[in-house]
C-alpha cells in the first residue's frame, strides 16, 4: 500500500504542510517512520481521514482548496466495481467527486483505496488520471 509524506497528505487534503503536521501530532491521523526517519501515512489512512476533513469535521484550520484547469489531485477513498461498470470516488481537499467508468479502465489504472489519483472534470464527465 501507497504511503504519503506529511507534505504530500497536506496537498492531498488542501492543507499547510504545517495544518497536516499538528494533526498527526494531535493524533487525528497515525503516521509511521520509514527506514529514513521520515514520517509517512498509511495510503489507506489517509484516505478516511480525508473523507473526515472533505464533510467539515476539521474544524476552523482549514484552508479551501481550489483546482487548476478543472484538475482536482486527491486520493481514492472508494472502488465499487461491477460486471461491467465502476464507481470511484476521489477526495481533492474538501470536494469529493465520483466517477462511473468501466470495470477495465479501473483494472487498467490500478485504482484502489488509498491511492493519489486526479479527476479531471469537462462538461458532466469526470476523467480519472493515476498520478
Amino acid at each position: 500500500m501507497q504511503s504519503y509524506a506529511i507534505g504530500q497528505a497536506a496537498r492531498l487534503l488542501g492543507v499547510s504542510p504545517d495544518t497536516a503536521r499538528r494533526w498527526a501530532d494531535a493524533g487525528r491521523v497515525a503516521t509511521h517512520r520509514d527506514e529514513t526517519g521520515r514520517r509517512l501515512i498509511d495510503g489507506r489512512a489517509l484516505a478516511a481521514f480525508s473523507i473526515e476533513v472533505g464533510q467539515g469535521a476539521a474544524g476552523e484550520e482549514e484552508t479551501p482548496y481550489t483546482s487548476a484547469r478543472n484538475a482536482f489531485p486527491g486520493i481514492v477513498t472508494a472502488v465499487k466495481l461491477g460486471d461491467v461498470a465502476a464507481q470511484v470516488e476521489i477526495q481533492a481537499g474538501p470536494h469529493r467527486l465520483v466517477s462511473l467508468l468501466t470495470r477495465e479502465a479501473v483494472e487498467e489504472l490500478g485504482l484502489e483505496v488509498g491511492m493519489q489519483a486526479t479527476a479531471r472534470v469537462k462538461s458532466t464527465s469526470v476523467h480519472i488520471d493515476r498520478t
